[in-house]
């Protein structure tokens, strides 16, 4: 159904955009990959995926906070594929302080590669989607997208705007043949939270386990941990023929976080 078409998954070299490319490439997508990171690890993921999936891969060292960078990501898809059908806007940073402690440049940085960079990359991809009738943009916002937590202004008021975004996207492009959706997740258990929890187990003393209870109980009744891969399947979906009326959405995968 997806094979052949191509796409590009900004902050895709680990976590959740590594997930999406994975899941994309199983079905025969052809990935431009971005993100920064160990440029041999890298290397590893770009040929990794094109030898075990049978795909084409490329890699853009694209700089999500520079307009100008993106739009040489967005070139470099169209000129190693042929196009881009796909666009899947997932970098992101994040930074926690109370507002009146939060310094102004981690704002300015968390609102240009959170939210900004997403408009950036979606204005670039409209006009070849709109000249072949068909594209699928999925944001990846957060739970956060939809309620807020203490101590994390940027990224909230940068996760909100991204569900706004993708509702305006949804309508200019509507019957067009283009989608825009949101996948808002909550707890994703990636080696960066992996980290976040065994630090925590390290400071309080307690097991790794326990670590992981404390934190999913302030949040996700479910008490479970989503996966890359749940999100990688999710975003397969709205990209499949199924999902071809859904535009304009923002879907939870949170375990119960935003039912509260």
């Amino acid at each position: 159904m997806l094979k052949g078409k191509s796409a590009i998954v900004t902050g895709s070299t680990s976590g959740i955009g590594l997930g999406i490319a994975e899941a994309l490439a199983e079905q025969g997508v052809n990935i431009l990959f971005n993100g920064f990171g160990d440029k041999a690890a890298i290397d590893q993921v770009v040929t990794g995926t094109a030898s075990k999936f049978g795909v084409k891969t490329a890699y853009s060292a694209a700089d999500m906070s520079k307009p100008a960078d993106i739009r040489d990501m967005v070139k470099l898809g169209v000129d190693t594929f042929g196009a881009v059908d796909i666009l899947v806007n997932n970098a992101g940073i994040q930074h926690t302080a109370t507002i009146e402690d939060f310094p102004e440049e981690k704002w300015d940085a968390i609102i240009a590669i959170n939210l900004s960079s997403a408009f950036h990359a979606t204005k670039a991809v409209l006009p070849s989607m709109k000249a072949r009738g068909w594209g699928r943009i999925i944001n990846v916002a957060s739970a956060h997208g939809l309620v807020a937590s203490a101590t994390k202004s940027a990224y909230v008021a940068a996760k909100h705007g991204i569900v706004g975004l993708t509702k305006v996207t949804a309508l200019e492009q509507a019957g067009k043949g283009i989608t825009a959706n949101a996948i808002c997740p909550g707890w994703v258990l990636t080696p960066l939270v992996q980290k976040q929890i065994d630090d925590n187990a390290k400071a309080k003393g307690i097991s790794a386990q326990q670590a992981k209870e404390e934190l999913l109980a302030a949040k996700e009744p479910s008490m479970h941990f989503s996966t890359p891969a749940d999100i990688g399947a999710l975003t397969v979906f709205l990209c499949s023929d199924a999902a071809a009326n859904m535009t304009g959405t923002s879907l939870s995968h949170d375990g119960g976080w935003t039912a509260q």
